[in-house]
């Protein structure tokens, strides 16, 4: 079936000096743009407070004066035309020879090209209206805050370019040249060969680019209206080997149910690569080094530049190794069963607060460190969509149900089981199994497939960005963390019990 999906095709940039320049001075026009139009925004809210407070003040309700108060908050179309009315021009003077008065705002503005300024607009319109949406509870997952202004030096260098897809300024100069109006063209790190082929036979039009920064390198993501074609189900191969249940965890990046190469059983276990760990020496030695620099000084930004250097290289190996196994997952089996964790909620300080400390902080600190460098959430967020590229399906096991404390055999359940108990030994039919291995294998039988597509349309955003709910509904919110748990604290005096029976195969007496 071929449908019509967005695409982001990202390619490593190598720019000549005037290029990188030219990139500066666009992020930075950006950001100024984002800036302005959160500044006006801001003001027409603070606007509508100040009398909102004038007409309490005169004893009307705080209710009744909110809805007589209205004040319009200006959006990208009022904007932009304020600010075609207002901005300088460096090629010409200001204001005439003779007259003073405040100088107009951007009088840079024809250095750069005129989407860099819409796109931010845009962005700011967006950022205002999720944190509308999130006050009125519109939208799900974690509150979003109110809009902050971009700092220069700590915000992102990044901007967004269109164009008129009948009249494309971006597009390809062969296979190793992107063209950027304004810049140029702009020699790629590697090649475009997939993109132009695609563009060539009119199968993917190319909508907008976004250039960023990350560490020492620039890079440009092109967005692309692809038609492609979307398996309605999963082939012969996929089918025939079934579901697999996926288990994550710190030790082993991943523990399948079953192995990826039917011939090789020890590729049931993807081990952790933990590039967090192995950079450790290099970022601590670098950021020591970093410590010891004056403030505003030319060795300051350089040591910094190499801390991002290391950062971002750890950022790209991770990277690379995820897409990777999501990539076989998604192609090799027919279902892809995983469990539905918070991250969030897993890596939360143990430090507690003044009244009741928390333990062993430093440990936990660590265990936090190596679930963020696993990458579970965004593990997950690559499942969703690739399996729906390659005609399999993802499916979910909810997260209270004890995946590693239950025996995949018969269903006898262990509460005692802790974190140092790395085999689980079954009371009931004496099943000795690896306790990773056996998590996955229970989530592979329980695990339900969503019937929706979990992709909200036109945002890309997934069940694991914002999708689900952060704490269960019910009494069970109130007294325990949402998180998926495999150690509850000491073991309990309780002896081991049997699950629901209505879930789990029953053994006549």
């Amino acid at each position: 079936m071929e449908q019509e999906v967005l695409r982001a095709f990202k390619f490593a940039l190598d720019p000549t000096r005037a290029q990188v320049e030219a990139f500066t001075r666009h992020a930075g026009a950006a950001r100024w743009a984002f800036n302005h139009a959160l500044g006006m925004k801001v003001a027409a809210h603070q606007r509508w407070r100040r009398e909102v407070q004038a007409l309490v003040d005169q004893g009307l309700a705080e209710v009744e004066a909110r809805k007589k108060v209205r004040v319009p908050v200006p959006t990208k179309p009022v904007i932009q035309k304020h600010l075609n009315q207002i901005k300088g021009d460096s090629r010409r003077g200001d204001l005439p020879e003779g007259v003073y008065g405040p100088a107009r705002p951007c009088p840079w503005w024809h250095e750069v090209n005129t989407y860099a300024f819409q796109s931010a607009f845009i962005d700011a319109d967006r950022a205002w209206q999720n944190w509308l949406e999130s006050l009125r509870g519109a939208r799900a997952g974690r509150p979003v805050g109110y809009p902050q202004f971009k700092k220069k030096g700590r915000a992102r260098e990044s901007f967004r370019l269109h164009h008129d897809v009948k009249r494309p300024s971006i597009r390809l100069a062969g296979y190793r040249r992107l063209r950027l109006p304004t810049v140029g063209e702009v020699r790629l790190h590697e090649s475009a060969k997939r993109l132009a082929r695609l563009v060539d036979r009119g199968a993917a039009v190319v909508q907008s680019v976004t250039v960023s920064r990350a560490g020492h390198r620039w890079y440009a993501s092109v967005l692309c209206k692809v038609t492609a074609e979307m398996p309605e189900r999963p082939t012969r191969g996929q089918r025939e080997r079934g579901r697999v249940g996926v288990d994550l965890g710190v030790k082993h990046l991943a523990a399948l149910s079953q192995p990826l190469d039917p011939d090789d059983p020890a590729t049931a276990f993807v081990a952790n690569p933990r590039h967090l760990r192995q950079a450790e020496h290099r970022l601590a030695k670098a950021q020591r080094a970093l410590s010891r620099t004056q403030k505003d000084s030319a060795r300051r930004a350089k040591a910094r530049s190499r801390v991002a250097r290391l950062h971002h290289e750890v950022a790209v190996h991770r990277s690379t190794v995820l897409h990777a196994m999501t990539k076989q997952l998604a192609t090799r089996f027919a279902e892809v069963a995983i469990e539905d964790l918070n991250v969030s909620g897993m890596t939360r300080t143990a430090r507690g607060t003044l009244e009741a400390p928390g333990r062993r902080v430093k440990q936990k600190a660590g265990l936090n460190r190596s679930i963020l460098d696993a990458s579970p959430g965004e593990l997950r967020r690559r499942l969703t969509y690739k399996t729906f590229w390659y005609g399999s399906t993802l499916a979910v096991l909810d997260r209270w149900w004890p995946s590693s404390k239950t025996c995949s055999a018969c269903g006898w359940q262990n509460p005692r089981l802790t974190l140092a108990d790395r085999t689980f030994h079954c009371g009931n039919c004496g099943l000795g199994i690896d306790r990773d291995l056996n998590a996955a294998r229970n989530i592979a039988q329980h695990a339900v497939a969503d019937a929706h597509h979990p992709v909200a349309p036109g945002r890309g955003e997934t069940q694991n960005a914002r999708g689900a709910s952060v704490r269960p509904p019910g009494p069970q919110a109130r007294r325990q963390e949402a998180m998926k748990r495999e150690d509850t604290g000491p073991p309990r005096p309780v002896p081991p019990q049997r699950s629901d029976p209505l879930t789990l195969p029953t053994t006549p007496d």
